[in-house]
């Protein structure tokens, strides 16, 4: 279904969508997503991703000026660096084996744990939201609730202090 097409309640020329909120820090996220994705769909065809490539062409894309770029670096390079640690902490809270989780759920995931896990800046309820939230904007149906479920348990081992103290 096409998000901006207009529902039939809708004056015709008025979105049916609500707009979404894209700060800066979003839309780092969303622009890290992009390139964990594109970095699992390569590795699972075989190919090694080129980080640099991936970013640079991320880059041309006009709304990336408007990211906050420190962070959607940070966070891309920080996944991709730690791809094999990241996805060691989050496979014990899953019930199917990482690679059959859909790209998109399994980049969340990534970013998630990585703010969980390495980012300790990030207050764990804002990591769990962004990574809910990117999953509900590009994932499927329900990939959301999955993202939310696993990053809850994770949070709960990771961050246990932070989690009792609120």
């Amino acid at each position: 279904m096409n998000k901006n097409a207009p529902s039939p309640q809708v004056a015709p020329g008025t979105p049916s969508a609500p707009k979404r909120s894209l700060t800066p820090r979003r839309r780092a996220r969303e622009y890290a997503l992009q390139g964990v994705y594109q970095s699992l769909v390569m590795r699972r065809a075989g190919s090694l991703p080129n980080a640099a490539a991936i970013a640079k062409q991320l880059a041309e894309d006009p709304g990336f000026r408007r990211c906050q770029q420190d962070l959607f670096q940070g966070i891309f390079a920080g996944v991709l660096e730690r791809t094999d640690e990241l996805e060691a902490i989050i496979t014990p809270a899953l019930d199917r084996p990482i690679n059959e989780l859909s790209p998109v759920e399994h980049a969340a995931l990534l970013i998630g744990t990585y703010e969980l896990a390495i980012d300790l800046a990030v207050p764990y309820k804002v990591a769990i939201n962004e990574a809910v939230e990117l999953a509900k904007t590009f994932g499927g149906t329900d990939g959301h609730k999955y993202v939310n479920g696993v990053l809850d348990l994770l949070a709960q081992q990771l961050r246990s202090t932070e989690v009792q103290a609120s």
